[in-house]
């Protein structure tokens, strides 16, 4: 389809259950924002899904299939306001689900990043960029890193922005990349060309229960954060998750000055020789819906541990425990409160509600422009994350980091996790 025909057929496409939603060239230009920066109804936000791949249980699968068909995936309501107007996929597996989709929603798909968003002209005409560099077919590196191509990706994006003197608002789907050197480097990009970002894990998000978090403003001693699977693919889900509690603590963010990881029978003489381990990690194994009872050294294979020193004193250790637990547990100590913070952040298999909610915390950032919560966070997750690894492949030492020393930030108080959860059907409840 060329061009002028395909900009032709999204202004007079009729709407459909879970369809795009139509809008003239001209509309697709203009902001849904007035000078004064208020919010206009009525003109959804068009996106482009820049994917690595699109089939079954996917990240592409639980974020793009919620703007297609609904927050439920059952082509009912509710619905994103925002609406997938082109795609891109890197990769079509056997199990490849984007041409079925965009064909059935109407949604071009093109060949190249830059043709995604300019919709094969030379201008960008979309307002909205999904990033989802998850899951494919790619290289492993030496730290046992999967290689997605995020930050290759960005950079295509990020040309096209250049190109064209324009930019909108990015969202990067779980870690910025799996080099603390490209994450930091994307982040700086989004600064140099002025562009509103998000990053990040779904699991920060996901229904928590109890429903609460870390009193805002108030001083954190230690915190502890336990999850299960491998140490870059959860890791990360682990690592976000525990930056998501502890960034609310008095002084906001001052950064990291240590990572060590631990591995065997070390993670469990950390929780000996450390009292304030021990004790958090009892206080947030006992929210854990998915325990398994019996003696947890003989039912976790392989253990893993990421030990964390922040620069303003702060201590967290976060444990990956494959065989005693399916969930993610934390539990913080307050300088001043006797009775930690401790919840648990629940997950759901399909529709996976989870993704849901983060989700809506896109739509924030498409809609007004600016992001609920700061994409450090995930950049320095990221950063932990890399070190961690790194500490691993020589030979489990404490490494110093002034890197990630220098990563500061404030998150506003506001919380943008989900309350409610589910029904007893799965439908999801706010």
């Amino acid at each position: 389809m060329r061009r002028r025909e395909l900009l032709r057929y999204l202004a007079i496409t009729p709407l459909l259950p879970g369809q795009l939603l139509s809008i003239s060239p001209a509309q697709a230009k203009t902001s849904n924002q007035g000078n004064s920066g208020e919010f206009i109804p009525g003109r959804p936000k068009r996106i482009a899904a820049i994917l690595t791949e699109y089939r079954p249980n996917s990240h592409a699968d639980v974020i793009v299939g919620k703007y297609l068909e609904g927050y439920n995936q059952d082509g009912m309501d509710p619905y994103p306001r925002s609406k997938i107007v082109s795609m891109f996929t890197e990769q079509v597996p056997d199990t490849d689900m984007s041409r079925d989709m965009a064909k059935k929603y109407g949604v071009p798909i093109f060949r190249t990043v830059a043709d995604a968003l300019t919709l094969g002209g030379d201008k960008l005409e979309v307002d909205a960029v999904l990033l989802i560099g998850e899951h494919g077919v790619y290289r492993m590196n030496d730290k046992e890193q999967k290689q997605y191509p995020r930050f290759e990706m960005f950079l295509k994006i990020t040309d096209v922005f250049r190109e064209t003197k324009t930019s909108v608002p990015v969202f990067n789907d779980k870690h910025l990349s799996y080099s603390w050197r490209q994450a930091k480097r994307m982040v700086k990009i989004s600064k140099e060309l002025d562009f509103p970002m998000l990053a990040g894990s779904s699991v920060p998000v996901a229904w928590r229960i109890p429903a609460i978090d870390t009193p805002y403003g108030e001083a954190q001693k230690y915190a502890v954060g336990i999850s299960y699977s491998g140490l870059d693919i959860y890791g990360f889900h682990l690592l976000d998750v525990l930056q998501s509690v502890v960034e609310r603590r008095k002084g906001g963010e001052t950064g990291v000055k240590a990572v060590q990881c631990l591995e065997g029978d070390d993670c469990w003489q950390f929780l000996e020789q450390n009292e304030w381990a021990d004790r958090l990690f009892k206080q947030a194994i006992s929210h854990s819906l998915t325990k398994v009872e019996g003696d947890m050294k003989e039912l976790v294979k392989s253990p893993a541990l990421f030990v964390v020193d922040y620069k303003d004193g702060l201590k967290v250790a976060a444990f990956l425990l494959t065989g005693l637990v399916q969930d993610f547990t934390v539990a913080v100590e307050l300088e001043d409160s006797t009775k930690p913070y401790s919840t648990l952040m629940r997950l759901q298999g399909k529709p996976h509600h989870h993704f849901g909610s983060l989700v809506k915390n896109i739509e924030i950032l498409f809609e007004t422009g600016e992001a609920p919560y700061p994409v450090e966070r995930t950049l320095l997750s990221s950063g932990i994350l890399d070190f961690a690894l790194e500490s691993r492949i020589q030979g489990h030492k404490k490494l110093k980091t002034p890197e990630l020393a220098k990563v500061s930030y404030v998150t506003p108080n506001a919380s943008h996790f989900s309350t409610k959860g589910w029904d007893e059907n799965g439908k999801r409840l706010d």
